[in-house]
């Protein structure tokens, strides 16, 4: 090293190119009180090797001979003012504005390696229109040219530096890092000028460490012992990305304006029209530990803001019930698509069912059976009394009515079998309408034949004018007009908001019920309602005519199937209102089966165990014999 310091001074005396270099802390090569500062001794031998090669070179500098001036700032303003005029004037006196030395021409001056030093230099260089080539300016006060016209600027734009910190932090997902700086304008400005910026991209700031600058040579050893402690604190902190900001070490107008030149690495060197290196940073890949404040909420967790802690700092909860986080870190979990209900993990969505009553599962099965065994039962009885119709049991009751009434409950029980399968359009229209308008015609056939057993009894006594109101034509009358206020409820139904398909997302969780809709709710429970009024009013009838002769009188098991029949359809409502999906339909299913068997087997058993087992009962002396 010494060599080579020594072989660059023999250019001295000729046409020379000074240097003001700062915090060296070396005298050609003689260590002085800092000579620990190894980095800045390497910096002094890449100068003087680059001068060698340069005056060595006949092709780069022609009849030209560069020398150099090291200077020590002693990080002391004073002793940089010093330094720079002796450097301008004389290099034993100072003699402001006179140059002493013709022998050295300065033709330019690098320098310093940090902010400070450099405004300090330029104070005086600038004045004397002295080029200065900067390698270490920071500073947004710095980026222009009036201040400082003739500071050339051998390092990228700052700003450079502030996106090349985000994007390596955000390329390691390091978003809680802390920031050591000098506790100085630089280091403030700095600081509040990439906080934004980090906010910005999701990074937040585990600490902020500030180390007083260094303004003396004395106080290199403390300033050392202070970065050391700085270290080991870093260390006990949880965030593992540090940010560490400080300035260390890293000609001609006319020709730094325009210079463009390779180096002996074949890259590139320019300065653009502001006097600044056109240039980026370098930064080397290493391997890092993760610096996060705490892991990363997994799918199915949500983000929670902890009370008194920066925004990169969180709980992790579980998503609420119903909702899903299919990815890391978010704010708010998400519903599924209707369609779609989530998993068990809350990270994902699952396809729904559908839901309605399929031909082949247990339950349609269990209801059809009983639909066709109803069915089949009701018309082995119309069979039985169609056969047995001349006999006194089925002519004293109103044949009309009782093959009416046998006919409709058969229709009762097939209506049933339309609330099988998926919902379709016609099977809606069909379900409700043609259910109400059967059982109507049913119970209004019970009421007919309940009025009728009262008039025939009140018929025989003397002088009755009951006589007129007996016989068919008030039997048809009563189950035509009561039929036609079903069916003119049904029609206006059917006309303002019919019944249609209707998927029903939200009532199952994992299901997509597959429904018919009412269309208008008010219509729905109209029809029911009417119905249910004629029961009461048949249940009611048949009551009071429990007490007539029981000779083929009908009034006592009349009085008992409108029991039934009234008790099925009562228990109906809470348990369908109750009940979701294809259980509804279910009960309504159920609720149909059960009422109409009950008229049936209320009405007709006790008729069909006389003709069939009890012939003997089912003459006319028989009956005369009873009323006598």
């Amino acid at each position: 090293m010494r060599d080579i310091l020594e072989s660059a001074l023999k250019y001295s005396n000729g046409k020379t190119f000074s240097l003001a270099s700062v915090k060296a802390c070396l005298y050609f090569g003689i260590a002085s009180l800092c000579s620990v500062v190894t980095k800045n001794y390497q910096h002094v031998l890449s100068l003087v090797f680059a001068l060698k090669e340069i005056n060595e070179n006949p092709r780069i500098l022609p009849n030209v001979s560069l020398g150099f001036h090291i200077y020590d700032s002693y990080f002391n303003a004073k002793m940089t003012y010093q330094t720079t005029l002796n450097l301008l004037f004389s290099l034993k006196e100072i003699v402001p504005n006179y140059k002493c030395d013709t022998q050295k021409n300065l033709i330019a001056a690098i320098g310093g390696l940090d902010s400070e030093v450099t405004q300090y230099m330029a104070t005086f260089l600038n004045a004397y229109k002295i080029p200065q080539v900067s390698y270490y300016l920071f500073g947004s006060s710095l980026d222009t040219k009036i201040q400082y016209p003739f500071i050339y600027r051998v390092v990228p734009n700052e700003e450079n530096q502030y996106t090349g910190i985000v994007q390596l932090l955000l390329h390691f997902q390091w978003t809680w890092a802390g920031i050591v700086t000098l506790a100085d304008d630089k280091g403030e400005d700095f600081v509040q000028t990439l906080m934004p910026k980090l906010s910005r991209n999701g990074i937040c700031l585990a600490f902020i460490d500030r180390m007083p600058p260094l303004t003396d040579v004395s106080e290199l050893l403390d300033g050392y012992q202070e970065a050391w402690e700085k270290t080991s604190l870093v260390k006990d902190r949880k965030a593992k990305a540090v940010i560490v900001y400080a300035e260390t070490l890293s000609m001609l107008h006319p020709f730094l304006r325009r210079i463009s030149f390779n180096n002996s690495a074949g890259d590139q060197v320019s300065l653009d029209e502001k006097g600044e290196l056109e240039s980026g940073f370098d930064i080397i890949n290493w391997k890092a530990p993760s610096s996060v404040c705490n892991d990363k909420c997994r799918p199915g967790y949500v983000s929670k803001k902890k009370e008194g802690e920066p925004f990169c700092c969180y709980d992790c909860d579980p998503c609420p019930e119903g909702r899903i986080s299919n990815k890391t870190e978010i704010d708010n979990c998400i519903k599924c698509p209707e369609d779609q209900y989530p998993n068990g993990d809350q990270d994902g969505c699952l396809p729904k069912r559908l839901n309605f009553l399929f031909y082949d599962e247990m339950l349609s099965i269990t209801l059809a059976f009983m639909a066709f065994a109803f069915s089949v039962t009701t018309a082995l009885v119309l069979q039985i009394f169609i056969k047995y119709q001349k006999t006194p049991i089925v002519k004293a009751n109103n044949r009309g009515l009782t093959f009416t009434l046998l006919i409709t409950l058969l229709l009762c029980f097939l209506c049933s079998l339309l609330f099988f399968g998926r919902p379709q359009k016609v099977t809606c229209l069909l379900r409700q309408t043609a259910f109400g308008i059967v059982f109507t015609v049913a119970v209004s056939s019970v009421l007919a034949k309940t009025i009728t057993v009262i008039l025939a009894f009140m018929a025989t006594r003397p002088a009755s004018r009951m006589r007129n109101w007996v016989g068919k034509r008030l039997a048809a009358s009563i189950v035509f007009s009561c039929s036609l206020i079903q069916g003119a409820l049904c029609t206006v139904w059917l006309l303002t908001a019919p019944p249609f398909p209707h998927l029903d997302m939200d009532t199952l969780d994992k299901e997509i019920v597959v429904e018919c809709n009412e269309g208008s709710v008010p219509m729905f429970y109209s029809v029911l309602g009417y119905l249910g009024f004629l029961a009461l009013v048949s249940f009611a009838v048949a009551f009071l005519a429990r007490e007539l002769p029981s000779t083929f009188n009908e009034a006592k098991f009349i009085t008992f199937s409108m029991l039934v029949f009234c008790s099925v359809w009562v228990s109906f409502l809470p348990t369908y209102l109750s009940t979701k999906g294809k259980y509804m339909v279910a009960v309504e299913i159920f609720s149909i089966l059960s009422s109409s068997s009950g008229l049936l087997g209320c009405i007709f058993a006790p008729k069909c165990y006389i003709i069939l087992l009890r012939p003997e009962l089912n003459k006319k002396e028989h009956l005369t014999r009873r009323n006598k």
